[in-house]
């Protein structure tokens, strides 16, 4: 595995990759609280065939951490992976693989350049539409997504950082049962996370988010909640979503209104016996359905 730093977008952004360089690129992109590591048991499985490339994305890791809520904005994320793909793939059309967090600026990349993506894969991830829709109407998913204020309040930092962010390893166990997670990989978060400025900046993906989520009870404002049309919020390529059913963060209602959404019909594909942190529990499930979608050989059943 090579780890590189890349100019892209005005940041620098640390680059997790294998692969021929020449060969189709193949992204993949992680999610809260996680890093480019969180792939190091899926990558080299398709380091054979595609150029692999796991960017820690802003404000993780070694990547630049840029001051301000705003900086944060999902217009940013979308430009510093396009940016990056321009450099690793220029005027190559590549493949995206995002999970959680990842996954919403993996669907933000496809609507925004449709043209550029040739297929996307999302685990326990979200597009903006279904998920506003099941916030605002759905009283268990509102639950399930209570942590979004937690994470987005002024005392977030003090509050999971303490005892050696303890509170943040129990948001993450919220989620998921961490059972997967070695002692050499709870070390390296607690590295990442306890880098200067790291903690603010992760979390300001949360304050930047314009999606309303609603307490328990709370009359909705419609007018602060955003217009996410599906006309415009298009996904126009193939597209595979893996989904483990335990999940406690994101519930199967967060995708039910998905197909609204999409030019293709969405292959899905559940797994039983896992949560939000699938690829850890069900690594070689997850790479084999992601094989089989890459290839175009999935079953649209």
């Amino acid at each position: 595995m090579r780890r590189t730093t890349i100019r892209a977008n005005g940041i620098d952004l640390d680059l997790h990759s294998a692969g021929d360089a020449s060969a189709p690129l193949l992204l993949f992109l992680h999610g809260f609280p996680q890093h480019a590591d969180s792939w190091s048991e899926v990558m080299p499985a398709f380091a054979g065939t595609y150029h692999v490339a796991a960017p820690n994305q802003r404000g993780y890791a070694g990547s630049s951490r840029p001051e301000g809520v705003a900086a944060y904005a999902i217009k940013h994320l979308v430009r510093d992976m396009l940016a990056l793909a321009d450099q690793l793939a220029p005027e190559r059309p590549f493949s995206v693989v995002g999970h959680d967090w990842g996954g919403a600026v993996a669907y933000a990349m496809a609507i925004a350049a449709p043209r550029r993506i040739a297929r996307l894969a999302v685990i326990n991830g979200v597009h903006p539409g279904p998920f506003q829709r099941a916030l605002i109407g759905d009283a268990t998913q509102q639950a399930a997504s209570s942590y979004m204020h937690e994470l987005r309040a002024g005392h977030a930092e003090r509050e999971l950082s303490g005892n050696g962010h303890a509170g943040l390893m129990q948001m993450m166990a919220r989620f998921g049962d961490l059972a997967w997670m070695t002692a050499d990989q709870r070390a390296t978060y607690l590295q990442g996370w306890s880098a200067p400025g790291a903690l603010t900046a992760m979390l300001n993906w949360y304050r930047a988010s314009p999606l309303v989520v609603p307490r328990a009870g709370e009359t909705v404002d419609m007018a602060k909640v955003p217009r996410l049309d599906a006309g415009q919020l298009r996904v126009r390529m193939p597209h595979l979503l893996i989904w483990g059913m335990q999940d406690r963060a994101l519930l199967p209602v967060t995708r039910s209104t998905l197909p609204d959404y999409c030019d293709h019909r969405v292959v899905v594909r559940e797994i039983d016996g896992a949560d939000h942190w699938v690829v850890h529990q069900q690594g070689d499930q997850v790479i084999a359905l992601l094989k089989e979608f890459l290839s175009g050989q999935e079953q649209t059943v």
